[in-house]
């Protein structure tokens, strides 16, 4: 059993779509880090401790129970009271907390002392309800006014600035004693017998714009909340792995329920649907690029992900142009928020849409569903914004008619870089000095090249041929053209991207690696491509870094410069393995599969560092990653995929498996996997160098081979 690492350390993190609580392990929220109670974006507590008799509980374990619940155990320190000195450990002090649309407490004090206890229980709550990127950036700015109001029992705190309103609502009920409030203190006169309990409960209820945000009944907090619905439904109805290698299953399943705890409700037309936010705790909000590759890592899990993520995006896809926005028409977003600072006209995320890729990945995901739904009126619905996507590609993507796609900002609050490597100090030269935009990233040119005969593809399910040929005419020249501006003849390999002067970033990075993917790599240099991405400096053991550790840029516990990223490294080995490679798959599936082995709940983190894996040591989290985080569960699944070689045509009733299982994995199987209407079981083994497989049980019409 290998050491478990902790990411995030000391914090204790649980949600409920968009609602969510960071406290440290102890229970409480510091106003000057990165904890608190966060709805829509904003903070409405940020500063709680509780006490007896002023002096704070000793804290003996806590933990999440479940995505939304978390069980905190204290005793007491030794302090004085008014029937004389309580010795330490003489009592036992239960906080739950569950996040259920509000945040609902429960306190429960046990005497175990020989005597009857009295004390004065204490909790200090504040609000500063900053805005959540002031919290993130650790840089809390008060804005508006705020008045505090106690009345009837109820504790109310409302801040307003200009048009933007949030409130929050602390409600004692079900207490054994009644609740006073003075000083900033919520505070109960305590006496217990002893091996007799006191109880409270508080229910912490949020104000939107004067609205109260009234969550169901609190009371049945454990099964029966929205959230937990939700999370069982979608359990219910993906993809089922088994596996004798149990830890491979445990990522499977640990990676589903996070996925499940991060979807997002989707309206349309009076049906519901579901996406996936980007990450807890910073990134609950609808995100383009990560909601697109994390509905095309799960497309054999959990295809709903994609029709809810392609509808939401089309409702909010761009009309007109606007500088401020970063929007130009048919472009898909990058970043919704609901924040004072966006509300109020400060930051650009209402929505934001400085992406490059977003609006691409879109085109390939509606494909893809396709191939996975075979669901004709999902294409005829998504008509319109696939149309408009396809514009934008040459309109303004290509912005200067170079015939690459390239990105810029134009807002004076915009991303510099719009890539998935989206970090200001990510694009670097071989020497370390940045790269100035606009910037033609070598992946946004696959990604082109795919979704043109993706596009073609779905032209052709219309009946109009012409147009697919010329889209796949488009592609072709689009191949040859990128071929011979994009290779670098010296390493080998292919630069990273065109600089603003056309010529080649020549720095070696993952970037190439997802050229396979899109599948723009000529045969012949394939080979080469997997050859670099495995040489030392790029192929740390656990995965391949984001940047060579030869450029002078490199920093392994940077964020984008040497880092490894869970998802980057299944597309690549997709990518990988769509061109025959398939032992180079299965050997960065085990550099990941062996990197959550380290992570507490094999819970892939956002991203770790590019630190060299040896036997004596492990991966080390990058501080603030988000965990749970969309596309890094994601990745788990789609590396999966890629060892069974799984491609669906559910318009045609058909399943392709190519699998290869490694000795690490040497049976494999999966239940209730969907393909349009049908519903199908299949099983693997390893027998000598050489993998068999079966279907188990078919519901529907499916034809499965090779």
């Amino acid at each position: 059993m290998p050491t478990k690492v902790s990411v995030n350390s000391g914090l204790i993190t649980i949600n409920d779509g968009s609602c969510f609580l960071v406290t440290a392990c102890n229970g409480s929220i510091n106003e000057n880090k990165a904890q608190g109670f966060f709805v829509q974006d904003t903070r409405l507590i940020s500063y709680y401790e509780i006490s007896l008799n002023r002096h704070q509980l000793e804290l003996l374990a806590s933990s999440n129970i479940t995505h939304h619940s978390a069980l905190y155990q204290f005793t007491n320190p030794q302090f004085s009271t008014v029937k004389g000195v309580l010795p330490s450990g003489s009592l036992l002090v239960t906080i739950r907390r569950d996040i259920v649309g509000e945040m609902y407490e429960e306190i429960d004090i046990t005497n175990y002392h020989g005597e009857t206890v009295q004390f004065q229980l204490m909790l200090a709550i504040r609000s500063d309800f900053a805005d959540i990127f002031d919290v993130k950036s650790h840089q809390v700015l008060t804005r508006g006014e705020t008045q505090t109001t106690w009345k009837d029992g109820v504790l109310t705190s409302e801040y307003r600035n200009g048009e933007f309103s949030r409130g929050i609502i602390t409600k004692p009920v079900d207490s054994t004693s009644k609740a006073r409030y003075a000083n900033g203190r919520l505070m109960f006169d305590v006496a217990i017998a002893p091996g007799e309990s006191w109880h409270t409960s508080i229910n912490f209820i949020a104000k939107v714009n004067g609205n109260v945000l009234k969550p169901e009944d609190s009371g049945a907090v454990s099964q029966n909340t929205k959230a937990a619905k939700v999370k069982d439904e979608c359990v219910i109805n993906a993809t089922i792995m088994r596996s004798s290698n149990a830890e491979i299953a445990g990522f499977y399943e640990q990676a589903l329920i996070d996925m499940a705890a991060l979807r997002i409700e989707v309206d349309d037309k009076e049906q519901k649907f579901w996406m996936p936010a980007a990450g807890i705790p910073w990134f609950v909000a609808v995100f383009g690029r990560d909601s697109i590759i994390t509905s095309l890592q799960t497309m054999a899990v959990y295809h709903e992900f994609a029709r809810g993520t392609l509808l939401r995006l089309a409702q909010l896809q761009a009309t007109e142009l606007d500088d401020w926005h970063d929007a130009e028409p048919g472009k898909m977003l990058h970043e919704l928020r609901q924040d004072e600072l966006t509300k109020l006209h400060q930051l650009p995320y209402s929505p934001y849409y400085g992406t490059v890729d977003t609006t691409i990945l879109w085109i390939v995901t509606l494909a893809e569903a396709y191939h996975w739904n075979g669901n004709l009126a999902m294409l005829n619905e998504c008509r319109s914004p696939f149309e408009k996507a396809l514009t934008w590609i040459d309109k303004y993507g290509d912005f200067d008619d170079d015939g690459f796609v390239e990105y810029l900002t134009r807002s004076t609050h915009g991303l510099r870089n719009q890539g998935w490597k989206d970090s200001g100090d990510s694009m670097v030269y071989p020497d370390g000095k940045l790269v100035e935009p606009p910037i033609a990233l070598c992946e946004v040119q696959g990604y082109v090249y795919d979704a043109w005969l993706k596009a073609a593809l779905i032209y052709e399910v219309w009946g109009e041929q012409e147009q697919a040929n010329k889209l796949r005419q488009k592609a072709q020249q689009l191949y040859q053209r990128f071929n011979d501006c994009f290779w670098m003849e010296s390493e080998e390999f292919y630069c990273l991207g065109l600089d603003s002067k056309k010529q080649q970033i020549q720095s070696i990075t993952s970037n190439p690696g997802q050229l396979l993917w899109s599948g723009i790599v000529p045969k012949e240099r394939a080979q080469k491509i997997a050859e670099r991405l495995f040489q030392q400096d790029m192929w740390c053991g656990w995965g391949v870094r984001t940047l060579s550790a030869k450029n002078p840029a490199y920093n392994p516990i940077s964020y984008q410069r040497g880092s490894v990223w869970p998802h980057d490294n299944s597309i690549i080995a997709a990518g990988l393995k769509k061109y025959g490679y398939h032992e180079e798959a299965n050997r960065i599936a085990e550099g990941i599969f062996a990197a959550a082995s380290y992570f507490q709940a094999g819970r892939m983190p956002e991203l770790f560092a590019g630190i060299e894996r040896r036997e004596d040591n492990f991966p080390v989290p990058y501080p603030d990653a988000n965990i749970p985080q969309a596309w890094a569960a994601g990745s788990i699944f789609l590396l999966i995929r890629s060892i069974l070689g799984l491609e669906a045509d559910a318009s045609q009733r058909h399943l392709k498996v190519q699998p290869s299982l490694p000795e690490w994995l040497a049976d494999l199987e999966l239940t209730n996997l969907a393909v349009g209407e049908a519903i199908v079981g299949l099983r693997f083994w390893r027998e000598a160098e050489q993998t068999r497989w079966e279907v188990t049980h078919k519901k529907g019409e499916l034809q499965v081979s090779e």
